[in-house]
């Protein structure tokens, strides 16, 4: 017991004091995790190959989370990119390291199944790295997202063909000339197996009968399992369901020889429609976090630096190898499939690695004899040095690539309409000023840079095209010159920033709605011309803290007088601390706007208290009248109060 809290202290603390170092370097999460574990690796060395069983499992958590936002329609949808940008990337991949693998003199079958190997790339870095740098919604984004779910399903297939390749033992002529059969250079496997023992043809059959298992149980049993459970109405239950489901595919997956990873995400496919989806993501996402942290940890405690030293011209040249090979792949796919810019880069440095399945496939082959003992090491050193490189890539990217302009993955729509309202971006703010506009009776043009998004809209009947409305060319077609209003719903802050910039300069009559993120995106906005700039949660947090006021014993009248009164003493400290921020200088260290922040907070509750008493003193004034509008931030100098009311 003991020296189980001595190892959590120890991983704990490494990654606690790594992590945020790496962090503020700007070399990522990832590469924090992995200098952590190759810092203790002498200290863990006896417990490595353990702790990376078990943290394994956050691949599994991560892909089957992964699975429960991907519908089967929306896996239909992406079947393009799934089948030809994936497929091409598989096997002109697999085709090219065969053939590398070969020339250094390894048999062709091996080198065949060295190139599946080689062929997949890291989806836990990835996503990861992407998730953190905010950009899995971009062109790049998307492309490489498609291709490691290619990826990720094609290691079913892969499962199933790397016992037909088998390697026949070598016969060995014994001094009294007896001949025997040399024996296997591998661990024999622990536990149970459904495989063991049958021919590659009989492995086939169960892997599939396997998968037809988990799909099967996700389709007709887990929903009346969850109703079970609801009935106990314990929270905590639906923590152990969630880690039940996961755990048992986990371990079905095991006892026929395949990835759990993969069968938890066909899993959370086939849940990915269940009333249940959300219950398990909340329950599952600190596991996932927690473990894929321990992974990213055991693989630089794995690096085995003895046998890098012992040959390290070798090995590091095969791993650059690798890295460039696919890279040659993964740019001509890119040109070959029109994409552009910095996408392109995008998605040629963050696949060119070799990834976690790697380490699966390579402890498969070893137990179906399809590699040696001694090339497994070197493969499983080729895989780990890949990954540790992974990072370097992405900052490589952010350095030299990040600031070149990115081409969509598909043609912009061509823009046949003109409106009086230009709506820059339809997410769920987007689409209420859409519908509210139009039902007014008045002609909307709607652009959005998510093609999934703009389909979906017309699946229901609203018209949008797909394009980047920051690009100048775009904004002109949907009408730029003529518009009356421009409303700018964009989720990335620094491209609502461009998008305000550019309106203005092009259109200096021309009106500006805004959506910001926080106080910050106020200023940045205010500063790049916006009009009204309305806060995404600012309205609702108000009508929320009227509905607490009134159940707090205030009339519907005095709750909404403290309400409007909060509203206007917020709009006009924030026009105030507009005029006193600085971009070049962090608001904490601009003291100006430290002491008037301070000033405001002091005297919020006294100007409140003072109007509530005016309020109670007052007759209430008579309904019909106009009310001052809603925004909630300061607007451009000389603009109009808009008059809308609640």
């Amino acid at each position: 017991m003991q020296d189980i809290l001595l190892l959590a202290t120890l991983l704990l603390g490494a990654a606690v004091i790594a992590v945020p170092l790496a962090s503020r370097l700007g070399l990522g999460s990832v590469l924090g995790y992995l200098l952590a574990g190759i810092a203790i690796a002498p200290l863990i060395s006896a417990e490595a190959a353990e702790l990376q069983h078990v943290a394994e499992f956050g691949v599994v958590l991560m892909l089957f989370l992964i699975g429960l936002e991907l519908e089967p329609r929306v896996l239909w949808g992406m079947r393009h990119r799934l089948i030809g940008l994936g497929g091409l990337q598989i096997g002109l991949s697999t085709m090219l390291l065969t053939a590398l693998f070969w020339a250094t003199g390894q048999p062709l079958i091996t080198a065949f199944a060295i190139g599946l190997i080689f062929a997949l790339s890291s989806t836990a870095i990835v996503l990861q790295t992407l998730s953190e740098k905010g950009l899995m919604q971009t062109s790049g984004g998307r492309n490489t997202f498609s291709v490691l779910l290619t990826q990720d399903i094609a290691v079913i297939p892969m499962l199933a063909i790397l016992p037909l390749l088998t390697l026949r033992q070598p016969v060995i002529i014994q001094q009294d000339g007896s001949m025997t059969r040399a024996a296997e250079d591998h661990a024999a496997p622990h536990g149970y197996s459904l495989v063991e023992g049958l021919p590659g043809w009989g492995v086939t059959l169960v892997t599939i009968g396997a998968v037809a298992a988990v799909v099967l149980v996700g389709v007709y049993l887990t929903r009346p399992v969850f109703r079970y459970i609801h009935q106990a109405k314990l929270r905590e239950m639906y923590t152990a369901l969630a880690l039940l489901i996961v755990v048992s595919i986990a371990a079905l997956m095991g006892l026929v020889g395949l990835s759990a990873a993969l069968g938890s995400f066909l899993a959370g496919v086939v849940l990915a429609n269940s009333e249940f989806r959300h219950e398990l993501e909340s329950d599952l996402e600190p596991f996932k976090g927690l473990l894929l942290g321990l992974f990213f940890i055991t693989v630089g405690a794995g690096i085995d630096f003895g046998r890098l030293l012992s040959n390290p011209a070798g090995l590091i040249a095969l791993t650059l190898a690798v890295i460039v090979i696919k890279g040659v792949v993964l740019y001509a796919l890119a040109v070959l499939f029109k994409i552009k810019g910095r996408a392109r880069w995008l998605f040629t440095l963050g696949l060119a690695q070799a990834g976690e399945f790697g380490f699966v496939l390579i402890a498969f082959s070893l137990q179906q004899n399809v590699l040696s003992a001694a090339l497994g090491a070197d493969l499983l050193l080729i895989v780990a040095l890949s990954m540790l490189v992974t990072p370097l890539m992405f900052i490589a990217y952010d350095r030299f690539f990040h600031g070149m302009d990115e081409g969509p993955s598909v043609p912009a729509d061509d823009i046949d309409d003109q409106g009086t309202v230009l709506v820059a971006g339809i997410g769920r703010f987007g689409q209420v000023i859409n519908r509210l506009v139009q039902s007014a009776g008045f002609s909307t043009v709607v652009l959005d840079h998510n093609l999934e998004t703009v389909q979906l809209m017309r699946t229901f009947g609203f018209k949008g095209y797909f394009g980047d409305p920051t690009r100048p060319d775009i904004l002109a077609a949907a009408g730029l010159k003529d518009a009356k209003v421009l409303v700018v719903a964009l989720d990335g802050k620094a491209e609502a920033i461009k998008l305000v910039k550019y309106a203005r300069k092009t259109r200096p009559d021309l009106h500006i709605v805004a959506r910001a993120r926080d106080r910050v995106h106020v200023y940045e906005l205010f500063a790049a011309g916006a009009d009204d700039i309305v806060r995404e949660l600012f309205d609702s947090s108000l009508r929320a803290g009227r509905y607490v006021l009134e159940n707090l014993g205030l009339s519907e009248y005095e709750a909404a007088e403290a309400e409007m009164n909060f509203y206007h003493y917020d709009r006009h400290i924030l026009r105030d601390l507009a005029e006193l921020w600085d971009p070049d200088i962090p608001i904490s260290e601009n003291t100006a706007y430290v002491d008037r922040a301070r000033a405001a907070n002091r005297d919020l509750e006294t100007a409140l208290a003072e109007k509530l008493d005016q309020s109670e003193r007052m007759t209430r004034p008579q309904t019909g009248g106009n009310k001052t509008g809603r925004g909630s931030a300061p607007r451009r100098p000389g603009g109009r109060a808009p008059k809308n009311s609640e």
